[in-house]
């Protein structure tokens, strides 16, 4: 039933059969799949004819619209299901499109073979020939674990440094070779030379025939074997060809380079193709190639997906190509995928002069085939589904301009726009269409709602000091929506690097805030994470087991499972701890010398580690013990893609130490991160990458990080130029288009990124939105944030001047001491920055008991707080000594805002607090007050430890 069957006509549209199956629904009754459809939705799904890029915008329907438009097909009797080629991305997406195309048209969807993944399909084919490709039909599939061990054995047979050149590294490289669809011989030279001293093709080509004699092929193969097939045999293409009468492709701007050409191998109809499948008359012909083909021309000449510079110009020599001879010109057309003047399979003139007969003959009865017919290209039945403003996964091969080029590859296709959305409000799509029309290559489009509510709040910008700050206000803002009824599964933070995670994780565990993270483990829960706090453990507890085993040969020192048996055997008898086990048995005989060495200098780094627990601060000694046991140093020789990321989680590791009095207490906190359940059920906020949110949606959604060199990334920019650029706004865009009636956006001026503090500037994003769908969102704090005049220092906004508001709404304190602070700085003071402090607020004065103001807060931060001072000034300008907002202009004098007095350095009467009284302070919270100097206070905070703060700055609890 899920072969094609040639004997088997197929369903003539139109037709009494299909007219009785539209009667059951009643005469004059449109068909109930189409019931709720807007306009543009059942165009897309009723022009089943010809080629069709229906441009899906977030939240428009898209999947209902592919689901229902493979209903269409089979209810109208254009094509059994078997006939019919479904393709998208996860097995989930393709779970869900069964479902739901089941619920329309019933048990017939159980006779869609060919609905599933690029993968699935494509192993669904090679199993079918698989002795084309030297395989036998039962061959396994590698994971990625026997990849990487496979790759060991070829790297270590070269007699090369496995160290120096890491199997993990050579499989990221396979992979990506694979999926721009390149074999062995049809590697550029510079990238050959990128492994392995110039034997990456060699590697390659011996991994490739490894793969055989094994009868294995990875997951790059189950679309390279088929695309090879379909090259060399034109005769197995063919019946493919006859075999699928529509081809339907969703999230088709995610498509990598040997998904297109697999795609276009499949949807490339010759004229006899066209015939023998027994399609409709097509809507537009182009006459077919009357010249006769050029000497030397071969039966299946080679193409070249993809030139050094990103073009796609032809390379007779290097790829096999199933097109006609009119593409032999590479100075004709400006890609390979330019229409020629005939879109016909290429095999000898013999083959396809008896080809085209047979398929005549088998179809004469079936329809009327013309003279004009038979020399005319057929009708190419695909519909791509696709967004490209949400082409977000450059970094894995997917190519943005598979989608772009839909119009010359499919010359008078039919392009359908939906814009309509369903999910978010006016000013989310407002903003969000504003800020990707910044992109250069799109196709446009403009989403829009038609229940525009005037009460809809606005996209919100906020400004915070810190990543801290940014981290308590985010929190406190989910607190109050909870308390005001909304569910916290309703809501979800998405950041742009992993690392941002670990703040909002700590501060939620702080809170008592129930969290999941989407997309990958807990920050605490991720591999490198859990490696080092294992050291640390046995750092301070040496009876620890399970952490000793987990790191005893992490990295490799040559302790494999012989010497871990030895330990617990002899630790059994002992009635000892492994570590205290193992510092007996090295001086024993028991043990071969190689290890018994190994295992002796590793007990002793241990003892001298825990020995310097007392002497050394926590965070130093962390970063000693990871780096003197090699576990960073594994890390960095490491060049697998993930390395970069779990050096920078380890750095965060030990940057979220420095809040703990000591290693203990550190791993105490970190017990109780780990000891909160995750429950599916269970309602809570969602943390999750921007990457990992495409497809999903909130109620609210909040933005941190929006500053350059994190959004966009640098790394982005680096690499991609332009194109990074664009991918990064093709980000926001999706960020911003996951939120259904609130966005919140925050950036701060201090981030700690690599364990170092750095000053940050906002993200050009945030100047590219509108101000007609953006609201500015007043700061609630003392401390931190930016002033007005260009973000603090940091040049001219549109934001200046709050021409973007009405005046008479914003009376607040805040917002005229902002008018203020710009006011100051064009009369030459630093204007909305201030003292480098707090952009144009009120400085507080906090630092340690034993450190004298000048080293507090900013001096902890590195000089942030400095470098921001100066990046209010001009270059050439010397430092200037007014103060922004305050009347005093000499440092340390009394603080004024607005002529009120709020804080001044010495005390001119007895301070109303005494030493035990309990106070509150809005940054540090509760805690008791050890200490009086004038208006200074010693503090021991319940949470921050001890600080030294100014009494105006706290409140009696």
């Amino acid at each position: 039933m899920t072969d094609y069957d040639e004997s088997r006509p197929a369903r003539k549209p139109g037709g009494i059969a299909a007219r009785a199956m539209a009667a059951r629904g009643g005469p004059t009754k449109a068909p109930d799949y189409l019931t709720g459809l807007n306009p543009e939705q059942r165009a897309a799904v009723e022009t089943t004819e010809g080629p069709v890029l229906v441009l899906a915008g977030a939240g428009t329907g898209k999947t209902r619209v592919l689901t229902t438009r493979i209903a269409h097909i089979l209810a109208t009797g254009r094509a059994y299901p078997s006939q019919i080629l479904a393709v998208t991305f996860t097995n989930k997406a393709a779970r869900e499109m069964k479902t739901r195309i089941g619920l329309l048209v019933g048990g017939e969807v159980e006779g869609m073979p060919w609905l599933g993944t690029f993968h699935s399909i494509g192993v669904k084919i090679l199993r079918r020939h698989a002795e084309l490709a030297g395989l036998k039909p039962n061959f396994t599939i590698l994971d990625t674990d026997d990849q990487i061990r496979l790759i060991k054995q070829l790297i270590q047979a070269e007699n090369l440094d496995d160290k120096r050149w890491p199997a993990r590294t050579f499989a990221n490289m396979l992979d990506g070779w694979k999926n721009k669809g390149l074999a062995p011989k049809d590697i550029a030279e510079g990238d050959a030379r990128a492994f392995a001293n110039g034997k990456g093709r060699e590697l390659y080509a011996a991994y490739q025939e490894r793969l055989k004699s094994l009868n294995a092929c990875d997951f790059g193969d189950l679309l390279m074997h088929p695309i090879a097939i379909f090259r060399g045999h034109p005769d197995v293409l063919f019946d493919y060809h006859r075999r699928f009468r529509y081809i339907l492709v969703d999230e088709y701007q995610d498509t990598n380079t040997a998904q297109y050409i697999w795609l276009r191998l499949l949807a490339q109809r010759s004229a006899s193709s066209g015939k023998a499948a027994g399609g409709p008359k097509p809507r537009s012909a182009v006459p077919a190639a009357s010249s006769p083909a050029r000497e030397g021309d071969k039966a299946s000449e080679d193409i070249r997906p993809f030139s050094d510079d990103g073009e796609m110009p032809f390379d007779g020599d290097r790829f096999e190509r199933p097109f006609a001879d009119g593409y032999d010109d590479p100075d004709a057309h400006d890609g390979m995928w330019d229409e020629p003047a005939s879109a016909e399979i290429a095999p000898s003139p013999d083959r396809e002069t008896s080809i085209r007969v047979a398929a005549d003959e088998r179809h004469s009865g079936n329809r009327h085939v013309d003279k004009a017919t038979q020399e005319s290209r057929p009708t190419i039945n695909i519909c791509c589904v696709g967004d490209d403003d949400q082409s977000i996964y450059g970094w894995r091969g997917a190519e943005v301009d598979n989608i772009l080029r839909f119009e010359k590859d499919f010359p008078g296709a039919t392009v359908i726009r939906l814009e309509r959305n369903y999910r978010s409000t006016g000013h989310i799509l407002g903003a969000a269409s504003h800020l990707i029309a910044h992109n250069e290559d799109r196709l446009g489009k403009t989403l829009f709602t038609d229940t525009p509510d005037p009460e809809d709040p606005k996209v919100e910008v906020n400004a915070g000091w810190d990543s801290e700050e940014e981290a308590r206000a985010i929190g406190e803002e989910i607190e109050n929506l909870q308390r005001n009824g909304h569910n916290l599964n309703d809501m979800a933070i998405l950041v742009r690097a992993s690392f941002q995670m670990r703040t909002f994780e700590d501060r939620f565990v702080t809170m008592g805030l129930n969290y999941r993270v989407i997309g990958g483990p807990r920050f605490y829960e991720r591999m490198e994470i859990r490696d080092a706090l294992a050291y640390f453990r046995c750092v301070c507890q040496p009876a620890d087991d399970l952490a000793f085993e987990r790191i005893v040969n992490t990295p490799k020192r040559g302790l494999g499972d012989a010497t871990i048996r030895l330990l617990h055997d002899y630790a059994r008898q002992r009635g000892v701890p492994l570590i205290a086990a193992a510092g007996e048995i090295v001086e024993t005989e028991e043990m071969k010398p190689k290890p018994r060495n190994t295992l002796r200098r590793l007990v002793a780094d241990f003892r001298r580690w825990s020995e310097l627990l007392a002497s050394t601060k926590h965070t130093e000694l962390a970063e000693q013990i990871l780096e003197e046991s090699g576990y960073t140093e594994m890390w960095q020789a490491d060049r697998s893609a993930e390395a970069p990321g779990r050096l920078e989680n380890l750095k965060e590791l030990i940057r979220s130490m420095e809040e703990y009095e000591s290693l203990p207490s550190f791993l105490e906190h970190v017990a109780l991160v780990m000891d909160t359940e995750q429950s599916g059920e269970l309602d809570a906020v969602s943390i999750m990458t921007l990457h990992s949110a495409k497809g999903l949606e909130f109620e609210t959604v909040f933005l941190p990080g929006w500053e350059e060199g994190l959004f966009p990334h640098q790394r982005a920019l680096d690499e991609g130029g332009r194109s990074g650029l664009e991918e990064e706004r093709r980000l926001a865009y999706v960020g911003i288009t996951r939120g259904k009636r609130r966005v919140k956006i925050w950036f701060v001026s201090n981030r700690r990124i690599h364990g170092l503090w750095q000053s940050t500037i906002p993200s050009r994003f945030l100047d590219e939105l509108p101000e007609a769908h953006v609201e500015v969102m007043e700061a609630n704090t003392s401390y931190g944030g930016y002033g007005a005049g260009g973000f603090g220092g940091y040049g001219a906004s549109r934001w200046d001047g709050g021409a973007a508001f009405n005046e008479g709404a914003y009376r607040t304190p805040g917002w005229r001491r902002a008018q203020a602070a710009q006011a100051g700085f064009a009369d030459g003071g630093q204007g909305g920055r201030g003292d480098g402090w707090s952009g144009g607020r009120t400085r507080e004065l906090t630092y340690e008991s034993d450190q004298s103001p000048s080293t507090g807060f900013a001096g902890r931060m590195g000089g942030a707080g400095e470098a921001h001072g100066r990046a209010g000034r001009g270059h050439n300008q010397p430092p200037r000594k007014g103060l922004g907002l305050y009347s005093s202009a000499k440092r340390g004098g009394p603080r004024e805002i607005e002529g009120e007095l709020v804080a001044k350095s010495v005390a001119d009467q007895e301070s109303r607090f005494a030493v035990g009284d309990r106070v509150l302070h809005l940054k540090f919270g509760n805690g008791t007050v050890s200490h009086v100097d004038g208006n200074k206070l010693t503090v021991n905070f319940d949470k921050a430890g001890q600080k030294r703060v100014l009494e105006s700055f706290v409140q009696a609890c």
